[in-house]
């Protein structure tokens, strides 16, 4: 009895196995990431994050200061986590930010501490080639029924600093600068103190 069980079990393996080899090689080679997608490992390290934003017309300036640690997430996506102390409480966002071959636009998300809203982005880096845009529908700051579109703008002033900058679009189309900020880089990815 066992000696039959053995025959099977070799007769199992030695036909199964060239089989699945075979069809390993059909496989088509997994895509590998873009130059588009290798641009987001600028981001790339431990940063930290000095902001000021404006609430509504007339009100004073809330000043910000946090941290920004950002990933790579296989070599096609950035995960931003940013955490800072807003008007006397914690907040935490979460973004994404890859490229969709496709579209030929770099997409992402953004969640945070202060709400249930998903952000979804879509954008392009200017010609410069330093400069990553996204823009976004989401709740209008004056009237929550509403929505208006809002921009997001990240533009590297050299491998340590990022001057960031939030804005929305007036009725008229214009748009307003709400928030800006600057980051500047703690750690880089490849030190030891990172892994």
């Amino acid at each position: 009895m066992r000696r039959t069980q053995l025959s099977l079990l070799l007769a199992f393996v030695t036909t199964t196995v060239p089989f699945l080899a075979a069809q390993a090689q059909d496989l088509p080679e997994a895509p590998k990431p873009s130059k588009e997608h290798k641009w987001l490992a600028k981001f790339e390290g431990k940063w930290s994050l000095s902001s000021s934003g404006v609430t509504g017309p007339g009100q004073p300036p809330i000043e910000n200061k946090g941290t920004l640690t950002s990933k790579i997430l296989g070599g096609y996506w950035v995960i931003n986590k940013m955490e800072s102390e807003m008007m006397g409480m914690a907040f935490q966002g979460i973004q994404t930010i890859g490229y969709d071959e496709k579209t030929k636009k770099y997409v992402g998300t953004w969640v945070d501490s202060t709400n249930g809203f998903m952000w979804k982005y879509s954008g392009a880096v200017e010609k410069n080639g330093n400069k990553l845009v996204l823009e976004a529908d989401g709740p209008d700051m004056q009237d929550p029924n509403k929505t208006t579109k809002y921009r997001d703008a990240y533009e590297f002033k050299g491998a340590d600093e990022i001057t960031l900058t939030s804005s929305a679009q007036d009725p008229e189309g214009k748009w307003i600068d709400f928030m800006t900020g600057t980051a500047k880089r703690i750690k880089s990815a490849t030190t030891k103190s990172d892994k």
